[in-house]
């Protein structure tokens, strides 16, 4: 009969086998965003890739302008090349004509023969040095016009060359930007994607700490775009709005990167609603900035700004019908106490 007692090794055995399963690491599932909050990487992707597309944009402008200056000093190498070809034909036009008269003349006997034979020998040699003089300044004009050509030649292949190879890299550069453009385009489609998630739970993500640019402005007052289209203005109507319309509506593609207009304290930063994602800012004076239907937000409320600091990126979230940033400039916090931007901007020094 087998006796259940058990072996007195078992006991430590299996102690030292749970100490082992607790020492082991415990493995975590790979982080993701929390529901309704955005993935900052795809902020900054777009943000990187939007001053990729502009960088790759300003070196194609660069090139092609190159491209441009070269063709047309081709162009003129061309033209000057025309030029002593031509008159290099008309020189040896000249030497043909001397010739010909050089045999009328009796340009067949010698010199001293037809000397004698002349009513006036002193006329006849002064003509031959004159036709001699003739002859060689015609040679030395022609020779001095065939390496005047030979230079022009190799200065305008030289030209056409360097055209072809600026045309070469602007292909390339072409391509690059398209490229650039395929891969913001999908970033972008994915940031306003998270973006209206986080809108419609209400649930704000955290600041995209967007690399700033370097540069830094010397006015206390900047437009909150650098570029950009202006579109439904203060005080127009429309089905969109209850009323009229509150603020400067500023058309620009998803993921623009939006600046604060002066500097302050960032009092407001809130998600959902018709303004969708929002940020305000109050400045020095009682003014606040509203910069509303955000893709995302690159400062937390209570941050301080710098006139032209990117405070987020531009978007459709909310009551939006598409991409564009919504700005206003009240005296309140609060809705109901706007101001036309345009003309307050204007008086700052920002002419939009």
């Amino acid at each position: 009969m087998r006796s259940s007692r058990r072996p007195r090794w078992l006991l430590p055995v299996l102690l030292c086998a749970l100490a082992v399963l607790l020492a082991r690491p415990v493995e975590t599932p790979e982080r993701s965003p929390a529901r309704g909050g955005a993935d900052p990487d795809v902020g900054a992707e777009v943000a990187r890739l939007y001053e990729d597309a502009a960088a790759a944009t300003r070196q194609y402008e660069e090139g092609r302008h190159a491209a441009e200056a070269q063709r047309r000093r081709a162009g003129r190498l061309e033209e000057l090349l025309d030029r002593e070809r031509r008159q290099l034909a008309a020189l040896r036009e000249d030497l043909g004509r001397i010739a010909r008269a050089q045999y009328r003349s009796g340009g067949d006997v010698p010199l001293a023969a037809r000397m004698l034979l002349a009513h006036r020998p002193e006329e006849l040699l002064r003509r031959q040095h004159a036709v001699s003089k003739a002859d060689l300044a015609v040679t030395d004009a022609i020779t001095k016009s065939r390496r005047a050509e030979a230079r022009l030649a190799a200065d305008e292949r030289k030209a056409a060359a360097e055209w072809k190879a600026l045309e070469r890299r602007n292909a390339k550069l072409v391509a690059l930007k398209q490229n650039i453009q395929r891969k913001l385009e999908e970033a972008r489609e994915r940031l306003q994607g998270e973006a209206d998630s986080s809108a419609a739970s209400g649930t704000c993500p955290g600041a995209v700490r967007l690399h700033q640019p370097d540069t830094s402005f010397t006015r206390a007052w900047v437009a909150p775009l650098g570029t950009y289209q202006l579109s439904a203005r203060f005080g127009s109507g429309g089905a969109r709005w209850a009323n009229r319309h509150t603020g400067q509506d500023f058309a620009v593609p998803i993921g623009t990167p939006v600046r604060a207009v002066g500097g302050g304290r960032v009092v407001k930063v809130s998600c959902g609603g018709a303004f969708g994602i929002q940020i305000v800012i109050a400045h020095p004076g009682g003014y606040y900035t509203q910069y509303a239907h955000l893709a995302s937000v690159a400062v937390d409320q209570g941050d301080h700004v710098v006139p032209g600091q990117w405070i987020g990126q531009s978007g459709t979230t909310g009551n939006s019908t598409g991409p564009h940033l919504h700005f206003e400039v009240r005296i309140t916090p609060e809705l109901g106490s706007g101001l036309d931007p345009v003309p307050w901007l204007a008086a700052r020094g920002v002419h939009l």
